[in-house]
């Protein structure tokens, strides 16, 4: 393709809505809306809360971009003439709300719930509420999809996106937290959460007559059963003769579910990694010598965008958000992840934390398996450093992925260092995780590992983890090493 040619590509999760399509070009992230929708969308962008929430970085930043930009534009990849296109800021990193930890998916309802209330006053109301309409930005939670937001008739008592709302928020956070439902079981296999019925046959019969499965699950279950479903009425628009009554009665309902939502708050729960970071694998002697090479590199390579895998509850990442990193931390354990989401956002610190397994990272998933990316997909090449300290072991053993693949998969992710450390056999955990089966692994050694390394890496250093048979590596890539 020649320089002077543009290249887009339609962002494939943004065909649901009619009224406007996503395009990446050159590098812009650009909306194309129709001209119907062109109207709410200007009032949106004019209004006092999406100001006041893009100067708080709860809105993603937009502009409208000039009638004749738009037209060159729209002429060069195909769109009708008379789109309207709308800038928006590319955020560092796009997550799915199947690689949140509950903490994640309640402050996204919350911030959901927050924007509804703001915009009544001004006559704006949200025509759909899903958590798709949300990224996080480190640990802010940030409302992406403008089109969401909508002119309201000023007599309309209803929020057509309540059931919604409930689906897709409260449902899965209860689901969540009294049967242990994990959110990557919701919605890997449904964009649209949960119904009432689903939720309805995990609870016992005295569960089912006691808040806060009554109102969300119970009633809507037995009235469903004697609902005719021909029976179009409930979707009706119902307009009142008072828009002051009208109002009321959404902003009542807009705080019933605050209220739901509130009950709904995760706890900080614990689970067997909980703290595992420092734990007993180390004398505190180990761990500090662990942290001092760690924050060392980092310090002296200032690289400004990390991946650290198998983060738990965070300690590493946030050393490395404290250099000015920009990191993106992620564990399978849902419990330690939203430790190291509560520990991002009271520290203010520049780290999005995700429940992805590496050995078995998010899927591509949604129509034609193009709707939402995978985890690799979006993360192949985005880091100049990888971490994945306390985690070789378990790729090796637990997951039984070959070492070459471990270090293979590392110089996709990374462009520059990995900072990696090595569990010989010997070390206590590993025999406790191999459960016998150390023949299976009687081939590697320090210098077997070394050895596999130096096809990918260079070792700028190593060293020792004190009273520990651990070995901690700081390498930089072969590629990145030789360039001029």
């Amino acid at each position: 393709m020649k320089s002077s040619e543009v290249q887009a590509s339609s962002a494939a999760g943004s065909f649901r809505d009619p009224a406007g399509r996503l395009f990446s070009v050159e590098g812009r992230l650009l909306r194309a809306v129709t001209p119907p929708a062109a109207a709410d969308l200007q009032a949106f962008l004019d209004s006092t809360t999406a100001r006041r929430w893009g100067e708080a970085g709860k809105l993603v930043a937009s502009r409208r971009v000039d009638s004749r930009e738009a037209q060159a534009l729209g002429a060069r990849v195909g769109l009708a003439g008379d789109a309207v296109l709308v800038e928006h800021e590319p955020l560092p990193f796009v997550s799915y709300p199947y690689e949140w930890p509950p903490e994640m998916l309640h402050a996204a309802a919350g911030l959901t719930l927050e924007l509804a209330e703001a915009l009544l006053p001004e006559g704006l109301g949200l025509k759909d509420a899903t958590p798709y309409n949300i990224l996080f930005r480190g640990p802010q939670p940030v409302f992406v999809d403008v089109l969401s937001a909508e002119r309201r008739d000023p007599g309309d008592p209803t929020w057509l996106a309540h059931a919604q709302f409930v689906r897709t928020f409260l449902l899965p956070l209860l689901a969540n937290r009294r049967f242990g439902l994990p959110l990557d079981k919701v919605f890997t296999t449904s964009r649209d959460g949960l119904e009432p019925e689903e939720v309805y046959r995990l609870a016992g019969p005295l569960a089912r007559l006691r808040p806060p499965l009554l109102g969300l699950v119970t009633l809507p279950t037995w009235l469903g059963r004697r609902h005719d479903p021909d029976d179009t009425r409930p979707y009706q628009p119902r307009t009142l003769s008072d828009p002051e009554k009208a109002r009321f009665i959404l902003e009542s309902l807009l705080r019933s579910q605050r209220r739901q939502l509130d009950r709904l708050a995760p706890g900080a729960g614990r689970s067997a990694w909980s703290g595992y970071g420092a734990g007993p694998s180390y004398s505190e002697a180990g761990f500090s010598a662990k942290q001092d090479f760690v924050e060392s590199a980092l310090k002296e390579f200032q690289p400004r965008r990390v991946l650290d895998v198998g983060c738990n509850t965070g300690h590493f990442a946030a050393l490395a958000a404290r250099q000015g990193a920009r990191v993106v931390a992620i564990d399978a354990d849902a419990a330690v992840v939203g430790a190291a989401w509560r520990r991002a956002g009271s520290e203010r610190l520049d780290v999005l934390p995700l429940v992805v397994n590496l050995a078995r990272p998010s899927p591509a998933v949604g129509w034609r398996n193009r709707e939402c990316a995978s985890f690799l997909e979006r993360a192949r090449g985005g880091f100049d450093a990888v971490l994945m300290l306390a985690l070789l072991h378990h790729l090796l053993v637990s997951e039984r992925v070959p070492l070459e693949d471990v270090l293979d998969l590392a110089a996709e992710l990374t462009t520059d260092f990995l900072l990696i450390e090595y569990v010989d056999p010997a070390d206590p955990l590993f025999r406790r995780i191999t459960r016998g089966r150390e023949r299976l692994h009687a081939d590697l050694t320090r210098e077997a590992f070394e050895a596999a390394c130096r096809r990918r890496f260079t070792c700028l250093r190593a060293a020792r983890v004190p009273e520990a048979h651990r070995w901690l590596y700081l390498l930089r890539k072969t590629e990145q090493h030789a360039r001029p």
